[in-house]
């Protein structure tokens, strides 16, 4: 609620942000980043294109300075800072963004690679010829003019476009919570279904896709999901996914270079970082297939060069560069434009549409200006011809009549009033003339050569001319049909003016999987207490000496292509890639072993390689007293987490023991169980048989209540001692019994 008191305005401080919010988003996609669904421009690139049409900066006449064209255009219509308009203006030269660009400029406008512009005190610029057919006909009154910024000028809402802009050249733009993205299109295409259109107004998306296939982007490339683009159209929305075009060719000493002739258009203007991409990769040894990587474009095209070495797959080379670099990347469509000041998502009829009757208005207005100027003209032309009819009555007026006004009114009223006649007669001819006023002035302002024969036949023939022009003008305003055949007409024009064979191809295809050329070796996996995690290769290990290997509690020997496996007291198992975790420097810290898996704060108690893991049997023991033997086999996954045993409620897994095939098919291998309240159980292995990882396990030790097992390990029967908490017990001072029975007070 608003309140006036003593001058001080009280407001509601939500209400003022949502009002203030809501005119500033209003005000950035009206007037700032979406563009007009007739001409196809955005309010910055129609001020600059008119700034250079009052300029005169036909493409006829000489470049002017840029900044010369940026200062009028902030000047009068744009004043939101020159770098943006020079930008702006900047792209409306650039070949590999529009189809047909509309500035012609002259000096470093930037380049395909990624370079900038010159600043624009060095560069020069003036209308192409494209641009004309956006600012012809200007003079005729075809659209409104308002007030600009300070009311000093008048500048044009909308610019009196006879091509289908918006499809052809296409735009990009983010507004405030929403954004257009409309890919440029095959001038020819797009005017053959404009035509078609106007033909049938009734016709259908699918129909209109004859005419206009796809997107065709000037840096050409090729659209591999063409099965999309239906969809696309139908919708306004979708994805289009590009990819460069290659060439294969021979190279030096047996080896075969891929060549890119042209990139996806979304690296236009980028085309060095795809370059160092490509260079990146080959470093980092990601495609160890690449020999070496050149660029050999010029103003000729693009060529890059990638050499590959003898004897390499191709294909699945090129599967991993479409895959790994933006020599394939992927378009998104929005198809949204702005309509009598509401910001609208068309398909692609309605966009035709749109065009059309806007096309419709201009021509209808032309063909009204057209007549109105024949009609005035023939109005003079009548009025002449009459006059010369009875110059010598003319003369006699105006040697007779004080001023012009008196000669005026007699000749439009017959007023003789202190005119000077000759005779009696030329008195009453002169009182029956009523020459318009129009005609009035003409005659007024008409040069004595105009009596002369040939001169008086002109002005027959153009009377005839013009009657002709008239009855030409009102059948075509009358007929809704005679105004499609002239539009048509000029749009065919202008398709031979502009035309472009289409550059990008169409297909349907997908990128196969890459598979990567791995060059297998040895590496040792260094966990320490704190659990950070590295990889290390042969040779940095066998040159640490012992006191640095001292502080890792796990080291873990495996291929890079194996896998590290973790099991955890509650019964998961976790794995890792060897090649996801950091090759590194023995004096580097690592990664933690919790950022590389989702182990989260688990109690580890086994780490693996999974080709150990294959070959061995593992022993399951859990607190509450279960037993068994897995096959390593039981693991084999893909998933990065799966459960490793079964337990139940408020059960854990103590001990995870690793045996060997050897070892179990011996026979001599003995279990050793110690629980919390200090009892102990020893018996033979083999009374612990095979489960599945999802078994629960057998009995191990009868326990008493409130007792746990502590501790569990398999040693040789044979052996003397074994290890707990770091300490050696002895083996002979665990009483052998059966599975299951009753523990007994441990001596160790």
């Amino acid at each position: 609620m608003n309140k006036t008191t003593d001058q001080v305005v009280s407001l509601d401080f939500s209400e003022e942000m949502k009002n203030s919010y809501r005119d500033y988003a209003m005000s950035v996609i009206i007037a700032r980043a979406l563009p007009d669904v007739r001409d196809g421009l955005k309010p910055v690139q129609r001020r600059i294109l008119y700034s250079m049409i009052e300029l005169g900066l036909d493409p006829n006449k000489p470049h002017r300075k840029s900044a010369r064209i940026v200062g009028d255009t902030m000047g009068k219509y744009h004043p939101h800072g020159d770098s943006s308009i020079y930008d702006a203006l900047v792209h409306l030269t650039e070949q590999y963004s529009l189809s047909i660009p509309l500035v012609d400029g002259h000096g470093n406008f930037g380049s395909i690679d990624g370079d900038g512009a010159a600043a624009m005190r060095y560069t020069e610029a003036r209308l192409s010829p494209g641009a004309m057919a956006l600012l012809d006909h200007l003079e005729k009154g075809l659209i409104e003019f308002v007030p600009n910024f300070d009311e000093s000028e008048k500048e044009p809402t909308v610019l009196p476009a006879m091509i289908p802009n918006l499809l052809i050249n296409g735009t990009t733009g983010i507004a405030v919570g929403m954004a257009t993205n409309i890919p440029p299109h095959n001038p020819d295409e797009v005017i053959d279904g404009v035509i078609a259109y106007m033909d049938n107004p009734d016709i259908t998306i699918e129909k209109l896709m004859k005419y206009i296939p796809a997107p065709d982007f000037p840096t050409g490339g090729t659209i591999i999901n063409q099965s999309d683009i239906p969809m696309m159209y139908e919708t306004g929305e979708g994805k289009i996914k590009i990819r460069a075009k290659v060439e294969i060719e021979n190279g030096d000493n047996g080896r075969k270079n891929i060549v890119i002739t042209e990139i996806p258009y979304t690296v236009a203007g980028n085309k060095t970082k795809l370059v160092e991409n490509l260079a990146n990769l080959m470093k980092d040894k990601v495609f160890e297939e690449i020999y070496d990587i050149r660029d050999e474009s010029s103003k000729e095209g693009i060529r890059i060069v990638i050499e590959v070495k003898k004897d390499r797959d191709l294909t699945n080379l090129l599967n991993g560069l479409y895959k790994k670099t933006t020599m394939e990347d992927t378009y998104s469509v929005n198809l949204l434009a702005v309509k009598e000041k509401q910001p609208i998502v068309f398909n692609l009829k309605n966009l035709i549409g749109e065009f059309v009757h806007f096309q419709e208005d201009l021509y209808t207005k032309e063909y009204e200006y057209l007549l109105d100027r024949a009609k005035k003209r023939l109005e003079i032309v009548d009025g002449l011809i009459k006059a010369t009819d009875v110059i010598d009555l003319i003369i006699e007026i105006l040697r007779g009549s004080s001023s012009i006004k008196q000669a005026r009114a007699c000749l439009m009223e017959g007023d003789t009033t202190d005119i000077k006649f000759k005779t009696q007669k030329s008195q009453k001819e002169a009182a029956t003339l009523r020459f318009t006023e129009r005609q009035a002035d003409a005659i007024l302002t008409m040069q004595l050569s105009k009596l002369i024969g040939l001169e008086i036949l002109k002005l027959h023939d153009e009377n005839a001319e013009l009657l002709t022009s008239i009855g030409e003008y009102e059948k075509i305003l009358g007929d809704t049909k005679e105004l499609y055949k002239v539009i048509k007409n000029r749009l065919k024009e202008y398709k031979k003016a502009f035309h472009t064979p289409r550059r990008t191809m169409l297909m349907n295809t997908s990128t196969m999987d890459y598979v990567e050329e791995v060059k297998i070796e040895d590496i040792y996996i260094l966990i320490d207490r704190f659990g950070y995690t590295k990889s290390v290769d042969i040779s940095s290990y066998s040159r640490a000496s012992e006191d640095n290997l001292k502080e890792y509690v796990h080291i873990i020997q495996m291929k890079n292509t194996d896998r590290l496996c973790l099991f955890t007291a509650e019964g998961n198992m976790y794995q890792v890639k060897a090649e996801s975790i950091p090759r590194c420097k023995l004096k580097d810290k690592g990664t933690l072993i919790h950022t590389l898996c989702k182990v989260d704060k688990e109690n580890i108690l086994l780490y693996t390689s999974f080709d150990q893991l294959f070959e061995e049997q593992l022993m399951f023991t859990t607190k509450k007293g279960y037993i068994k033997q897995v096959s390593g086999v039981e693991f084999e996954t893909n998933r990065s987490q799966i459960s490793s045993t079964k337990l139940e409620d408020g059960d854990t897994v103590v001990s995870i023991t690793p045996l060997s095939a050897g070892d179990i098919l011996a026979g001599y291998l003995k279990v050793i169980i110690l629980t919390e309240k200090g009892l102990s159980l020893g018996f033979p292995l083999s009374e612990v048989g095979e489960m599945k990882k999802t078994g629960r396990g057998v009995k191990a030790i009868d326990l008493e209540k409130n007792d746990f097992i502590s501790f569990a390990t398999a040693v040789d029967s044979n052996a003397e001692t074994f290890v707990y908490n770091d300490k050696e017990l002895s083996v002979k001072k665990v009483r052998n019994r059966k599975r299951g029975q009753k523990g007994q007070k441990a001596q160790l």
